[in-house]
């Protein structure tokens, strides 16, 4: 069986597939702004768990990936980088436009279009259906932004920064503190999308009644 073949529908194929090419277009759009202004909303609420401040945005790039897909996932994240490179106050921190691929933190939002594409890879296989499937596969896709981010953070603040780079540094800057949230945030989502899948199966058989 091909992976296309075993693809399931997502969230986001609940509202509907329109019979032309042009309306399926533009319900895509309408659902990557959404994705868009969803994690840029997010990126915004911050708590502390400890002394750094945490912030909600790989919680929609979850939630963004697993709703909309794989493909649209991917989509709404890489529109949102580029719409931050643009100017617009999106990111977590005040600073966006061109001068932020020098941020320390840009390659986390790199990482986070792969990060949503695999997210709606495991939704596409059902995976979002259940919490503790759930769990496992955001867990993996929370994982993506550190692979890219943590390297490219180095490079910063070794090459654009000046600053000493130690491995324990860097690991202590840019990975522990972040383990715990990343969990938390994990669970959250393998909760938040299971539940939403049970609303729309108890809405649909009231509406077949």
């Amino acid at each position: 069986m091909s992976l296309a073949a075993s693809r399931v529908p997502v969230l986001a194929d609940v509202v509907g597939r329109p019979s032309t090419r042009l309306h399926a277009l533009a319900v895509d759009a309408t659902l990557v702004v959404t994705g868009v202004a969803f994690v840029a909303l997010l990126a915004k609420v911050s708590f502390f768990i400890g002394p750094i401040p945490i912030t909600g945005q790989t919680l929609g790039v979850i939630v963004v990936g697993a709703a909309l897909g794989a493909r649209r996932g991917a989509a709404a994240l890489s529109a949102y980088l580029l719409v931050g490179l643009a100017g617009l106050p999106v990111f977590a921190g005040p600073v966006a436009g061109p001068a932020y691929v020098l941020a320390p933190s840009f390659g986390f939002v790199l990482g986070f279009i792969p990060a949503a594409m695999i997210a709606g890879w495991f939704a596409e296989r059902a995976w979002d259906r259940r919490p503790v499937l759930a769990f496992v596969g955001f867990v993996a896709a929370s994982i993506v932004p550190f692979l890219l981010g943590v390297p490219y953070m180095a490079a910063v603040l070794a090459l654009v920064i000046g600053q000493d780079v130690t491995l324990a540094g860097v690991l202590n800057a840019g990975v522990w503190p972040f383990i715990l949230p990343g969990l938390l945030k994990a669970a959250a989502a393998a909760l938040l999308i299971p539940a939403t899948w049970a609303l729309v199966r108890a809405v649909d058989r009231r509406s077949r009644r």
